[in-house]
């Protein structure tokens, strides 16, 4: 066994389902673009049978399949190398990584046990389950305990959490309470208006007369109604919130919702941030928005008079193959994850340093722990007050580009067509 590092992977993988201690499982690094993002593995209850939930990341949206726990296991074998190189099992006493390079050699890993997270996709996108049996959590832990319970900036009480099955009452007539497989999904949401809270705090929009608020990319809304609740309900601003999205089965789904909520000042509509028309927006958001559509939608921010703009990127694909090696960097951009983590880094920071250009307050920082979603970095801008001189950004942004060798940045291209 020990030999053979998949096959210990496994049997740790089937020793963990059956005395209790499985956790999670999240297979990474997939080979082809076809496998998805990544594999996120849970167990769960289907009529009180033990099954292994799959849910498979997707750029634009979330697959989910359920089997039972011998066929899971099969599911996960037949995954490792072959589709993904990648693959973390976690369980209440240690983790367990397991490594597969192209050539098919092994390396298995253990670690320390963390704590286990809730399970789901964490990312700004919808889930289609192929299977219509509802899933729910088996046995699942007991949320943490703390000296002092955490402030949220939202009720669980909130009609549209339970419209959106975020919560349910675990009985008829009983308290609402957060669905655990929800968990990671309801922290997202509190970062998420926490973030929203304080870019606020540094503007004057709680006293505008009116809030024009656009969720590019809204998914099944769970941000998109959180912020409208939250605007409306909490601070009490007469804000109108559009969520906009590229599928249209999501968009009636979610104006679904508002209808039977009968909710004013929140409504859906198909779009698409790259042909968006423009529009007055006191507030842009746009989570999640793959390569260059995230710089469509913060060139639609700026088009837009955004006094703040929230941007969540993802799969920075542009400037990988434009940068250049140069002479004291060539040993460590020759290694492919560096190349990588070195164009999201060049990519985000040229767009904080374009939306400084253009007038904003910007920063770059990590939205949400790695434990609950990989796609957790957030580029906030706050529109600077009118006299507050503006740093020499273009000069810089031209330096680095030359350094770098980066012939185009879509974001730039799209400012430089403006200023022309």
């Amino acid at each position: 066994m020990q030999d053979d590092p998949i096959a210990a992977f496994v049997a740790h993988l089937e020793h963990a389902l059956e005395d209790g201690t499985f956790a999670r499982l999240v297979l990474a690094k997939p080979r082809a673009a076809t496998d998805g993002l990544r594999v996120s593995v849970r167990r769960v209850a289907l009529k009180g049978v033990a099954h292994l939930s799959f849910v498979h990341t997707h750029a634009t949206r979330d697959l989910t399949k359920n089997l039972p726990l011998a066929e899971g296991v099969q599911q996960v074998r037949a995954l490792i190398g072959r589709a993904f190189g990648h693959v973390h099992l976690h369980a209440a006493n240690a983790t367990w990584q397991l490594m597969v390079s192209q050539k098919g050699r092994a390396t298995l890993l253990r670690g320390k046990a963390g704590p286990p997270a809730a399970a789901g996709s964490g990312a700004h996108t919808d889930t289609n389950t192929e299977t219509s049996t509802e899933a729910e959590p088996l046995d699942p832990a007991a949320p943490a305990t703390h000296d002092r319970e955490k402030h949220r900036f939202l009720d669980l009480d909130r009609a549209f959490l339970a419209e959106l099955g975020v919560t349910k009452p675990a009985h008829p007539g009983a308290p609402t309470q957060l669905v655990p497989a929800m968990a990671r999904k309801w922290k997202q949401i509190n970062k998420f208006i926490e973030v929203l809270d304080r870019a606020l705090a540094a503007t004057s929009l709680k006293t505008a007369p009116k809030l024009d608020v656009v969720d590019f990319g809204s998914g099944k809304g769970y941000l998109t109604f959180a912020m409208h609740d939250y605007l409306r309900h909490t601070l009490g601003l007469p804000a109108q919130v559009a969520g906009v999205e590229l599928r249209a089965d999501m968009v009636e789904l979610c104006n679904g919702a508002v209808q039977r909520l009968a909710l004013s000042g929140l409504r859906f509509e198909q779009g698409d941030v790259r042909s968006a028309p423009a529009r007055p927006i006191d507030i842009m958001i746009a989570l999640h928005a793959c390569d260059t559509a995230t710089d469509f939608a913060l060139h639609t921010g700026v088009r837009a008079g955004a006094t703040v703009i929230m941007c969540s990127p993802c799969c920075h694909k542009e400037l990988r193959p434009q940068l250049l090696s140069p002479h004291p960097l060539r040993p460590i951009l020759k290694h492919g994850v560096h190349l990588g983590q070195q164009a999201e880094m060049l990519t985000d920071s040229l767009r904080a340093m374009l939306l400084e250009a253009c007038g904003y307050e910007t920063q770059v920082f990590e939205f949400v722990s790695l434990e609950h979603t990989s796609k957790n970095k957030m580029i906030l801008a706050v529109k600077r007050a009118a006299g507050v001189p503006a740093t020499d950004a273009w000069q810089q942004i031209d330096d680095i580009k030359a350094y770098y060798g980066i012939r185009d940045q879509c974001l730039e291209t799209l400012l430089r067509a403006d200023r022309a």
